[in-house]
């Protein structure tokens, strides 16, 4: 089924782009997950695509090029940009967001196949989605993985340094919704306009609450203050906004600081880096080879119309 959206907010996650296709899933095939250790494969959605929530029977690493991807998982979204990607464990359901035109790549883990060594590592690092480093060399190997022309022994080269190098990123991308009835109303309305500047006692007033209810129920249910949690929020929001090539100063303006430079002091909190260090690193991870035409792997799920 797909549908089209007139730019609307979906619960939990950003405002839809203008004229976004929401589409289901496929089921995976079966025989892929007997075939090999990792299945890779490329999309290009001509228009910005969601998808609604599904889940896989094996753990998937999506990750864009060229656009953001953003993904709801229970109570927190994920919003990754160029040089990160996005661990999602088998069983897990999730809805996800592409930008239009993303060049969108996604690799499946079969659970049983993986070394004893990542498997004992996965029960810690990676029983929970999660941002992770697209370091060029992992890249790399992932899109020489989606070829078809590979024999077995070739495969099994790569598929064992790609557990090797496969390690999460340092930065911080999961935003952790509130969850919380008192308080829901806000988190919905700054995720349809993260701009909106309304103090924490016109919050209150528009609720009929407290303020200190409002900031009680945001450190219990975030472990933020409610300023510290727009803060993230807005970050969050401002990876979009920045990979589809609009300047510090209309980010800034748009998601509602005074100036850029209060702008640039908040994503250096929240990420640990300027934007322009950010996404030059991403640019330098870009670097790494796209996948070559005519041998990408065909069995990825497809996406119903």
């Amino acid at each position: 089924m797909v549908r089209s959206s007139r730019g609307d907010a979906s619960p939990g996650m950003w405002r839809r782009e203008a004229g976004t296709v929401v589409r289901r899933v496929a089921p995976f095939p079966e025989r892929t997950a007997a075939s090999y250790a990792i299945v890779a494969g490329l999309q290009i959605p001509p228009v910005p695509t969601e998808w609604a929530p599904h889940s896989h029977p094996l753990h998937e690493l999506v990750w864009v090029r060229g656009g953001t991807l953003t993904s709801r998982v229970e109570d927190r979204v994920f919003t990754v940009s160029e040089g990160h990607g996005l661990w999602m464990p088998a069983g897990v359901v999730h809805g996800g967001r592409a930008t239009a035109g993303a060049k969108f790549y996604g690799a499946f883990f079969a659970p049983d196949r993986a070394p004893l060594a990542f498997a004992f590592a996965s029960a810690f690092a990676f029983e929970e989605p999660r941002a992770i480093a697209m370091t060029p060399l992992l890249e790399s190997l992932l899109t020489h993985l989606s070829r078809t022309d590979l024999d077995t022994a070739a495969r099994a080269r790569a598929e064992s340094v790609v557990f090797d190098v496969l390690q999460p990123s340092e930065h911080r991308f999961a935003l952790q919704l509130p969850g919380d009835a008192r308080i829901d109303a806000i988190a919905e309305a700054l995720l349809d306009d993260p701009g909106d500047n309304r103090s924490l006692e016109e919050w209150a007033r528009w609720l009929g609450i407290s303020d200190r209810t409002i900031t009680r129920a945001f450190r219990q249910a975030t472990g933020l203050s409610f300023a510290q949690w727009r803060q993230v929020l807005r970050v969050h929001r401002a990876l979009t906004l920045l990979a589809e090539g609009l300047d510090v100063t209309t980010v800034s303006e748009t998601l509602g600081y005074a100036q850029p430079s209060t702008f640039i002091a908040s994503f250096r909190r929240v990420m640990g880096t300027t934007p322009g260090a950010f996404f030059d690193a991403a640019d330098a991870a870009d670097a790494a080879p796209a996948p070559r035409e005519g041998v990408r792997n065909p069995v990825l799920p497809v996406q119903n119309s």
